[in-house]
């Protein structure tokens, strides 16, 4: 459930404090308490309700940055998405769509890459993201951008030395092309 963390932690520090405040005014209204009595009695209540409150701001704090990454996840599907429907897409239309600067949308492209999640070709210079089958980039060796022959620069990764395009193959992809 999304959100989980931040919902139980904000539950258990309304009960720290619902229990710390009960027990103190228990402690300070009772009659015939000592001064000492009463400190002993506070002091214990903030060794029980304490833990319990700072537990409650850890995952209260966790939730919120969980849901940071779960947006963070669907913008990188939501690109993914893009890509594999319309089969071309511009940086600038990802910028649009997605509302977010084209730097960060530049990262969470190189973060989808990184993760293996993306098997096309990216033209940096023009801004424009190809989906593009592994098998047809290794058996034919042309660009999807200007047709030109296509040179291995690294691990899973092909260049073309003509328009400057990479293409990106995941390890799936790959392992098809051999088989």
């Amino acid at each position: 459930m999304r959100g989980g963390g931040r919902i139980i932690g904000i539950a258990m520090m309304i009960i720290a404090v619902v229990l710390l405040t009960g027990w103190s005014l228990t402690v300070i209204t009772a009659e015939g308490n000592s001064p000492g009595g009463m400190i002993l009695g506070v002091f214990l209540a903030l060794v029980v309700c304490a833990p319990l409150a700072g537990i409650g701001f850890y995952l209260f704090r966790k939730g919120k940055q969980e849901e940071g990454e779960f947006a963070q996840v669907a913008k990188e599907k939501k690109i993914l998405n893009m890509v594999l429907t319309q089969g071309q897409v511009t940086i600038h239309e990802i910028v649009v769509e997605l509302e977010t600067p084209r730097e960060q949308v530049e990262d969470m492209i190189r973060n989808v890459v990184g993760k293996q999640l993306f098997s096309g070709a990216i033209n940096w210079e023009r801004g424009v993201l190809y989906s593009v089958e592994s098998q047809q980039l290794t058996d034919g060796r042309k660009c999807p951008n200007c047709a030109g022959e296509l040179q291995f620069a690294g691990k899973g990764v092909i260049v073309c030395p003509w328009c400057g395009s990479e293409v990106f193959l995941t390890k799936r992809a790959a392992a098809s092309t051999v088989a």
